[in-house]
């Protein structure tokens, strides 16, 4: 198997780790294709592979664990700048809001880039009923 920059270049499905895809914002198979065409919106394929990229349903999963985290991070953050200073409630609102969008919007790129990976590595697909005794 051949390299090119750290990522494998056959079609090998754990070549790339979901870490490198969701940092670098690369594609799953090759690692050098874009993966999102816009800050939250998935590309139609791979331009350097040409990996169709209809496989992917992050769904609400990444959201979930990004709300989770950054407001447990924020609040814990905001109850300590509280008190320890007491700073008017503008100054909370000056510092925490772009804040919490910044880290929301880098966290839920990051967390759907390591779950679009994983749909690919493990060809996750959607469930089916198969036949069977009619249950």
């Amino acid at each position: 198997m051949s390299k090119k920059n750290g990522f494998a270049t056959e079609d090998a499905v754990d070549a790339v780790s979901p870490a490198q895809v969701a940092l670098r914002n690369r594609c799953p198979r090759c690692g050098q294709g874009r993966l999102f065409a816009s800050v939250l919106k998935p590309a139609a394929g791979c331009g350097e592979c040409g990996l169709d990229y209809s496989f992917i349903d992050a769904g609400d999963g990444p959201a979930v664990f990004v709300i989770l985290i950054v407001g447990f991070v924020v609040t814990a953050f905001a109850m300590l700048l509280q008190s320890l200073l007491a700073p008017p409630i503008w100054v909370h609102m000056i510092i925490w809001f772009p804040v919490i969008v910044g880290l929301s919007l880098w966290s839920l790129q990051f967390a759907k880039g390591v779950l679009i990976a994983l749909q690919y590595r493990t060809k996750a697909s959607e469930g089916k009923l198969t036949g069977g005794n009619g249950a």
